[in-house]
């Protein structure tokens, strides 16, 4: 019994994905994220031109890494709307101690 061999390219999984690295989705969001940020720095840091600089990229940088890279391989919108639902959904239990039915003695238990 003879099989057929078929060879799967590296990049295979990289459909969707700019550089082959970052999903699309997390490009727009990088972008989006960075360019009001970019905006505010530029228009109301009031320093040398060096110095505007340094701050707005020092702060671009790890927006737009953090935006890029996402969270647990989601997205940074995707996150939150899970971590939002998590918060909304979750139950608070707490241990107020021994609760017995209604009706039921304590015959076996001594004080």
């Amino acid at each position: 019994m003879e099989y057929d061999v078929y060879h799967i390219p590296a990049n295979f999984t990289d459909a969707g994905r700019l550089f082959g690295l970052f999903e699309t989705r997390n490009a727009i969001e990088a972008v989006v994220l960075c360019i009001p940020t970019l905006f505010c720095c530029i228009r109301f840091l009031p320093f040398s031109i060096t110095v505007n600089i340094v701050i707005t990229l020092s702060l671009l940088v790890p927006i737009g890494g953090f935006a890029l890279i996402g969270i647990q391989d989601d997205s940074l919108t995707r996150f939150v709307a899970l971590w939002w639902r998590w918060r909304k959904r979750r139950m608070r239990r707490t241990y107020r101690g021994e609760v017995l039915p209604h009706g039921i003695k304590r015959t076996n238990i001594r004080r």
